[in-house]
């Protein structure tokens, strides 16, 4: 259709007549940009003050986040090493960085049973409540008008089925700790918002209900609490009442933040943090989201690549997850099975993907056919990391491939040998219940050419424009 749409365009403009193309706007190309189109929502990341001379890092964060949460530079033992001895060079360093381009700014954390510095932890009872209110108290003090939300204590519930509170030194100062680090936090920091912040609650259960009834038990007595964060460290799956959860301490009249995001790669990882993007979205009072970290080499979960950018500083099929969703759509439909076996019918033809003349060499091209549901025409989506799929022929056991490694726009489609190349990988994208499938080496769209109806026709690749020869029905057979 677009080639007809450019002969046609090119014939009225030789006959001295005009044609206007609408469609709609240009969706916004960062998440940042993307996430302040959604009734002015942020997108952060937590940022490290070491890695701020790393322009790989910096390139990154000032291109696509509007937000930022110092690492550990804010942190008691960063903060006041010594007892009433005050240093904030790490964390004005961040600061200052987010404040020169418009970021706003997380604090974290002020009281938090970890990090705490060794002579703090050598105290007890009034006397490290009165260190503690202290330490509040300047450090918000030193910040005051620059903060956009205080994470004022963090992780302070039991994790289990308990619902109480954590046996740390500053629960045993007296159950009303928290309260009292709120009250001293708004009044050196009367414009900022006032967070609670934990993990593990993501979804209903007897912690995150415990905060819940903490949050209920302030605001009806009148504590200063305005947000309660959601760490959101995930592994390969994501409760289904996250959004209810979310939605529930929303009702109680608090904002709420997804304050460190991160998720295990996996097949499901792009989904998943499409979800969350969905589910915050889906929550007016949800104000943003905050990645903790930028690249996968950045992140303290060592090993499992968790983040939006790989650790040279690529995008992911998460990333474009997010952005979709950020966007108003979803580039991952949902978790593909990889145990399972589908036919792919093109939305334009009708007719499957299959592997022409039941061939099974290396080099086979790959053709659409009347659907028979033959073994040439099923396929599994085997997981190569975080979004990515090589397609196996269940009649060959070899994969879609784009031949020779071209990035041209026509290349034919084959199969070969399984050798996990980025031109056998592929990241399937959602148009509104049809799939495309995008290559990862050539980050072109498969496709019917010329949008063929007829047996036997190539599959090749092209540019990805959403057209009906490149959508494709999942149909599941076994």
């Amino acid at each position: 259709m677009r080639r007809l749409l450019s002969l046609l365009t090119t014939g009225l403009v030789a006959l001295g007549l005009s044609v206007a193309l609408s469609g709609p706007a240009e969706a916004a190309s960062t998440l940042g940009a993307s996430a302040a189109e959604r009734g002015g929502r942020y997108f952060g990341a937590a940022v490290a003050a070491g890695r701020l001379g790393d322009s790989t890092y910096v390139n990154i964060l000032n291109r696509e986040f509007t937000s930022v949460t110092p690492e550990n530079e804010m942190k008691w033992d960063a903060t006041e090493p010594s007892r009433n001895f005050f240093t904030y060079t790490g964390a004005d360093r961040i600061v200052n960085h987010a404040l020169g381009r418009g970021m706003k700014i997380r604090g974290h954390a002020l009281l938090w049973h970890a990090q705490m510095p060794d002579w703090a932890e050598a105290l007890s009872g009034s006397t490290l409540r009165s260190a503690m209110i202290n330490h509040v108290t300047q450090v918000a003090a030193h910040y005051r008008g620059k903060i956009h939300s205080w994470d004022v204590v963090n992780e302070a519930f039991a994790d289990g089925g308990s619902g109480g509170r954590r046996d740390s030194i500053l629960q045993r100062t007296g159950n009303d700790w928290i309260e009292a680090a709120f009250r001293a936090a708004r009044a050196a920091d009367p414009g900022a918002k006032l967070c609670y912040n934990d993990y593990n609650t993501d979804g209903i259960n007897p912690k995150s209900t415990a905060i819940y009834n903490m949050v209920r038990d302030f605001k009806a007595r009148g504590v200063p609490i305005d947000c309660v964060g959601f760490q959101s460290h995930l592994g390969t799956s994501l409760s289904g009442d996250y959004q209810a959860n979310l939605q529930r301490f929303a009702d109680l009249g608090v904002d709420v933040q997804i304050t460190e995001l991160d998720v295990a790669s996996g097949p499901n990882q792009a989904a998943i943090y499409a979800s969350v993007t969905r589910a915050c979205l889906a929550v007016s009072r949800c104000t943003g989201i905050t990645v903790w970290g930028i690249r996968d080499s950045d992140s303290w979960r060592t090993g499992e690549n968790p983040l939006l950018f790989d650790s040279w500083g690529n995008k992911k099929a998460a990333y474009t997850a997010t952005l979709d969703a950020l966007n108003g759509g979803s580039s991952n439909p949902g978790p593909i099975d990889t145990n399972a076996w589908y036919v792919l019918v093109n939305r334009n033809s009708g007719k499957a993907l299959d592997v022409y003349n039941l061939a099974t060499n290396d080099g086979a091209r790959i053709t659409q056919w009347t659907r028979n549901n033959g073994n040439q025409q099923q396929w599994q989506f085997v997981a190569s990391e975080s979004g990515w799929y090589r397609l196996k022929s269940r009649l060959s056991g070899k994969v879609l491939d784009v031949s020779n490694w071209s990035t041209a726009n026509g290349a034919a489609i084959v199969q070969w040998s399984d050798h996990n190349g980025a031109n056998q990988q592929w990241r399937v994208a959602d148009s509104g219940g049809y799939v495309r499938l995008i290559s990862r080496h050539s980050g072109k769209a498969l496709e019917v050419q010329g949008a063929s109806t007829a047996d036997g026709a190539n599959i090749v690749q092209y540019d990805d424009w959403n057209g009906a020869n490149q959508q494709w029905q999942l149909v599941r057979v076994g």
